[in-house]
């Protein structure tokens, strides 16, 4: 039986248990207390747990969660020591990211994106010659105004890209122009970011739906950019759930807990208080 259908299954077993529990809506006003509640009388019938899913995504990726959820807790399974390390190095970037953002009316989320593309190295240059920060090409630095090193030894000299402040404006500006094409889309404007506009706007072509979004379009962009795309939305769901991911208290799904210790851990550290009698 696969991971997925083990989860399914129990999130049907939870909504099952919470339809068939003969307690008034009226009775507890806060939904929480009330799962809470039923979970008290689970462990004290059946002498076993239901964890409670806390992950909580952005605002702004709201509507992503039901496609992306298991891709998030994979990643933060497999990638813990690495999300650990962007979060901290994160902390003297990421704030100044935000002004910048919240000046051009971007949303705060597309901070990560300096994360993505050079793990806040300014010196960093990848093999198609992007540079920088943000990784930009010599091309798009020029259309927004930064100074482009050339010559033999470009890569040495002066370059504005490897500016903090001066590439993230760019990129910035290079962001507000593609919220623009792609009618505030925001998953196609950080798929934009890493494949570029054109090929965004040809999987839209291809999809032949105009109003495409990034799930309709997935399988015509690159491999490489699907997975940055997810990684993009896999970060920004981790740092804001980042105290109960450091914590090892993430709950991404409903679980049953059968095991004593955990049971114990979890009825004392993540259960609120039910101030309702739900006998």
């Amino acid at each position: 039986m696969t991971i997925r259908l083990i989860k399914k299954i129990y999130c049907v077993l939870i909504l099952g248990l919470v339809k068939v529990t003969t307690i008034s809506a009226h009775a507890v006003s806060d939904t929480t207390k009330l799962i809470a509640g039923i979970t008290r009388k689970l462990i004290s019938e059946n002498n076993s747990a239901v964890t409670i899913a806390n992950v909580e995504y952005p605002e702004s990726l709201q509507d992503q969660k039901e496609q992306s959820l298991e891709y998030v807790e994979n990643f933060s399974n497999k990638k813990r020591n690495y999300l650990i390390s962007i979060y901290e190095k994160g902390k003297a970037f990421f704030p100044k990211v935000e002004d910048v953002l919240k000046s051009f009316q971007l949303p705060v989320e597309l901070k990560v994106l300096v994360a993505l593309e050079s793990g806040f190295n300014g010196n960093a240059i990848s093999k198609a010659g992007a540079v920088g920060y943000w990784q930009i090409m010599d091309a798009v630095g020029r259309e927004y105004g930064l100074h482009i090193a050339t010559g033999k030894h470009k890569y040495k000299k002066k370059d504005d890209r490897k500016n903090f402040t001066k590439s993230t404006l760019a990129a910035a500006k290079y962001l507000r122009d593609r919220c623009r094409e792609l009618n505030s889309d925001l998953l196609l404007m950080v798929a934009s970011y890493n494949c570029g506009i054109g090929r965004v706007l040809n999987s839209i072509k291809k999809c032949g739906n105009p109003d495409a979004g990034f799930w309709d379009i997935k399988k015509y962009l690159p491999a490489e950019t699907r997975n940055y795309v997810m990684n993009f939305i896999a970060l920004n769901v981790i740092f804001e759930n980042y105290e109960n991911f450091t914590n090892k208290q993430l709950v991404f799904y409903p679980a049953l807990i059968e095991n004593t210790e955990e049971k114990n851990a979890f009825y004392n550290n993540n259960l609120p208080p039910v101030s309702a009698n739900l006998d």
